[in-house]
Formats: C-alpha cells, sequence, structure tokens
C-alpha cells in the first residue's frame, strides 16, 4: 500500500506549521506534532502515557526510547492508514532509523523528507518583528502583516506584545542549536527521497515547490 508520509524538517520560524496544515488538508492524512501527541498520551491513562506525563510534569525532556513509543503508537492507529505528516519527529539519526524500522514493520511505504530551508537573518527578521494579541492570539508582523493600527489588534484593540523569547539574541541561538541537531539527521536522509525548498518566499510558493518535490500537481 502506498501512502503519503511526509517529514517537514527545518528551523524555528520557518513556516513548518503553515505547510503542515495546509498538506494535511490537502493530501487528507493527519499532522503528528510531538508537542500535541505527548500532551494527548499523557491524559490517555496507559502505562506509557502515565511515564510521559510524570516527566513532562518534572519539565524533563522525553527521551528517545519513550519519544519512539509514542510515535510507533500513533503511527499504528487506523487514521494513519492512508499516511501522516510528521513535524518535530525524527530529531536524531537514532529516532530516524527506528521510524524506518517501524515503517517497514507495518508495511507502509518510506517517507519524503522536505527540508525547508531559510537563511538565519530572514529567520530574525520574521520571529524579531512578530507581534501577537494577548487577548485573541492573532499574530501579527512589522513589516510583512502589520495591523490596521501601529501596536493594536484589529479584531479587539488590545496593544499587541511581543513573546520574550522573540528576540535576535534568543533566535540566534535557536538556529544554532538546530543546525548542530539537525545536520546528522539531514545526512543520514541526503540519499534518500529528500528535497530541499527554499523557505524565504511567500508561503504560496514554498507550497508549490511542496508539492512539486511530493510529485504533485501544481496549478
Amino acid at each position: 500500500m502506498n501512502q503519503s508520509i511526509v517529514i517537514l524538517i527545518g528551523p524555528p520560524g520557518c513556516g513548518k506549521g503553515t505547510q503542515a496544515a495546509v498538506l494535511s488538508e490537502m493530501l487528507n492524512i493527519p499532522v503528528i506534532s510531538t508537542g500535541s501527541i505527548l500532551r494527548a498520551e499523557g491524559e490517555s491513562g496507559t502505562v506509557l502515557g502515565n511515564a510521559v506525563k510524570a516527566t513532562l510534569a518534572r519539565g524533563e525532556l522525553v527521551s528517545d526510547d519513550v519519544m519512539n513509543q509514542v510515535v510507533a503508537s500513533w503511527i499504528a492507529h487506523p487514521h494513519c492508514e492512508k499516511g501522516f505528516l510528521l513535524d518535530g519527529y525524527p530529531r536524531t539519526v537514532p529516532q530516524a532509523m527506528f521510524l524506518d524500522e517501524t515503517l517497514v514493520k507495518l508495511g507502509m511505504s518510506p517517507p519524503t523528507v522536505i527540508r525547508i530551508d531559510v537563511p538565519a537573518q530572514v529567520l530574525v527578521d520574521r520571529v524579531t518583528g512578530r507581534r501577537q494579541c494577548p487577548s485573541c492570539a492573532k499574530i501579527y508582523h512589522l513589516r510583512h502583516r502589520p495591523p490596521a493600527r501601529d501596536g493594536l489588534c484589529d479584531r479587539d484593540g488590545m496593544a499587541l506584545m511581543r513573546r520574550a523569547d522573540d528576540t535576535e539574541a534568543v533566535i540566534q541561538e535557536r538556529i544554532k542549536r538546530y543546525e548542530e541537531a539537525t545536520a546528522p539527521l539531514i545526512d543520514y536522509y541526503r540519499d534518500m527521497d529528500f528535497h530541499s525548498v527554499d523557505g524565504s518566499d511567500n508561503p504560496a510558493m514554498v507550497l508549490e515547490a511542496i508539492e512539486a518535490a511530493l510529485g504533485l500537481p501544481v496549478w
């Protein structure tokens, strides 16, 4: 059976969430986001779920072994039989190897890996210019998507705020950690069904590049 199994890789601020939502609807497959499935697993009441909940409650990172078990459990669900889109997993080569083994065991297709590549300075501009309404959570950008009234939300007039971690120093450090962590992962996938797309363009153009990489018709 051929499924649409897609892995999105990209630095913070590259637009993975935006593209994942569109692709999920387009391909009729669920997005498996590590944050979401860990929270859901933690509320499941299972032995694995209780272990995840306790780890998160302590503010600790979930181990590779536990993360692998959670992902394996989710992709074995019937709602993933047509495929799925992974956002935030795998993060390491051992996780990628485990995923490959699990897909083989489940009789599923190998993944298509899409790397959304964005220059560091573009990421810094995107993040540092981001503002959010504390009431309705609508997100703006000072240069690319500004509010109608300077500093105020279009919906409810609340004063927009900048997240504490939306600073150049923080984003540069996050980019550095991302690049160090994902370099081996990208090397692992490079000789497989791997595609790198330019994520610095507008979302519609990035989507077209991803569609082409997936072999989908681009209108």
